[in-house]
């Protein structure tokens, strides 16, 4: 879009006039004198422009927001769900760089000028009870970016299934961020990852709701979106089964994004250690040896493309999605933030793209999580994949299962908030928000009392811990229920607030790191009893059980420039 299209009658571009405040970091409208001054606050706005959706693209209740109220404050944090578990909670695309850029780099700019524009540009769906209300809720966030690869627009029918109008979760991020929002992790999930899909409750256009049931057995991930009418929150749930992250929030992208977005930056750059040619091979694409800078139907080809890679899997793919993201992060930092007419153009591309979840539905919700989200530097972003490993039930394996040692060590250092790279300080903040939970009075041991269950643990586990709490630590109140009604992915104490006492001791006696701890909102019904279920991170009585340290995987950090293999 050239300034004559935005511009005043003497043709100054308003963008322009919005300059980077050095001292603040914020973007600040130019006075005549030149001086700086913040803005003011929007006023009444005119109603969104309003733009087809494409038939089919989100199933359930969407649609562009049909009156521009002001934005609501961030909430109460997560929403009530029913029946939620009590514990916490690829192919190619990478429109999701886009997605992260947007959170990471977004400036002042974003919202006060073109705030009518970008308001109308986006998309947001009920996903009912799942995911949080506020912006950003105390504690981590964790939001997923989901690529949609719906053939919908010029030119993508040729990417595949023609037949595919709703979409699948083709590419999909779990965006980690830290508590104190100096740190992030960014996680993907195979496509072609064996899980089971859980039972989700999803809005319909009349406002009524209606239960997708969840997988008969396990199937590929990218079956939680665009099949049998699930929506972006039956992604959300899959991903919180899966990891027992609470996930807040989503964004999703389609192809056109790639485009676009590709374009609006002025293309971004990746590297080869060898050439790729693929011109018959589906994804026309056809790059030298080192570095080259790609946009549009090019950037779209890179990233959908297998051919010449390792193995030509979906994970080498997701090494090369990854390599695009952290470059296009690294470009719209280091080379955006003192453009705000850049920026605006690189907003506007990127909301044409993105449907969003109510809670972050609107520039004003979007710019608070960018504004906090940008102080994250590029050297503390760390992405990886989740570990896995070749499906055994396959004689030639194309699909993946979790790797039942290493996926959990990942699930659990983003459980209790430990970054990847910063692994001792994370530690030492671990166990000073333990400490604080566990700070007060401990009950007796023999005032105890405590339901012990097996979910996931070694075999003959809750019995093991009942003995040894009654004939070795005096918790004679203790009674053995046997196996979970449902596996964990870790193990968890779940007590009233007036058994907080009692929790600490449990938590004395057993070593049960801060995350195992789930208070509750409801005082107990007379001698009720805590909750004790053990997980797979459980491995004997007696034992501490503590996250781990550091894990052995694959990663690499958004400031690292790699040529893919």
């Amino acid at each position: 879009m050239d300034a004559r299209s935005r511009g005043q009658a003497d043709g100054t571009d308003p963008a322009d006039q919005w300059v980077r405040n050095p001292a603040t970091g914020a973007y600040e409208l130019r006075t005549e004198s030149g001086t700086p001054r913040p803005p003011e606050a929007p006023g009444p706005r005119s109603a969104p422009r309003t733009a087809p959706a494409s038939p089919g693209r989100v199933p359930g209740q969407r649609g562009r927001p049909s009156a521009p109220a002001p934005d609501a404050p961030s909430g109460e944090g997560r929403r009530t769900r029913t029946g939620r578990r009590k514990g916490g909670r690829r192919k190619a695309l990478i429109w999701t760089g886009g997605a992260l850029s947007l959170v990471l780099v977004g400036g002042s700019a974003f919202a006060y000028y073109w705030y009518d524009r970008l308001y109308g540009n986006i998309s947001t769906v009920d996903i009912g009870d799942v995911g949080s209300d506020a912006v950003l809720a105390d504690g981590p966030v964790n939001i997923l970016i989901i690529g949609n690869d719906v053939r919908t627009g010029e030119g993508n029918e040729d990417y595949g299934n023609r037949d595919n109008v709703t979409g699948h979760a083709d590419t999909t991020l779990l965006f980690h961020v830290s508590e104190d929002r100096t740190h992030a992790t960014v996680l993907s999930i195979p496509r072609d990852l064996k899980i089971r899909i859980p039972d989700c409750e999803t809005k319909q256009s009349d406002g009524s709701t209606k239960v997708i049931p969840g997988s008969a057995g396990t199937t590929r991930f990218n079956e939680s979106y665009g099949v049998d009418g699930r929506d972006p929150g039956c992604t959300m749930r899959t991903v919180e089964d899966i990891t027992d992250l609470e996930v807040d929030h989503f964004m999703m992208f389609d192809f056109n994004a790639v485009k676009t977005l590709s374009t609006a930056v002025g293309g971004v750059e990746v590297c080869l250690e060898k050439p790729i040619k693929d011109l018959d091979g589906g994804s026309g694409l056809d790059l030298p040896q080192g570095e080259s800078t790609v946009e549009g139907e090019d950037a779209l080809s890179f990233l959908r493309n297998r051919h010449g890679l390792k193995n030509e899997s979906d994970l080498d793919r997701i090494e090369m999605q990854q390599q695009f993201v952290a470059s296009m992060i690294r470009q719209l930092k280091e080379d955006t933030l003192d453009s705000p007419s850049k920026m605006l153009d690189i907003a506007d591309a990127a909301t044409k793209s993105l449907t969003v979840d109510k809670g972050i539905g609107s520039p004003g919700k979007l710019l608070t999580l960018a504004r906090e989200l940008a102080r994250i530097d590029l050297k503390n972003i760390t992405l990886m994949t989740v570990p896995v490993r070749d499906n055994p039930a396959e004689p030639t394996p194309v699909t993946v299962v979790l790797d039942p040692v290493k996926a959990p060590q990942v699930f659990a250092m983003l459980q209790n908030d430990v970054s990847f790279t910063d692994v001792k300080k994370k530690e030492k903040d671990a166990k000073d928000r333990q400490a604080a939970l566990l700070e007060g009075p401990r009950a007796e041991a023999a005032d105890v009392r405590v339901d012990v269950f097996n979910g996931g643990g070694p075999q003959g586990a809750a019995q093991d811990t009942l003995v040894w709490l009654r004939t070795g630590e005096g918790v004679t109140a203790s009674t053995n229920r046997g196996n979970a009604p449902a596996e964990v992915d870790r193990t968890q104490l779940e007590y009233a607030p007036d058994q907080a006492d009692q929790a600490r001791r449990l938590a004395d006696l057993m070593g049960l790191p801060a995350a195992a701890l789930k208070p509750g909102t409801a005082d107990a019904a007379g001698t009720e009893p805590m909750v004790l279920t053990l997980g797979p991170d459980f491995k004997k009585a007696g034992v501490p059980i503590t996250p781990p340290k550091k894990v052995d995987v694959e990663q690499s950090r958004a400031d690292e420039k790699v040529c893919g293999t």
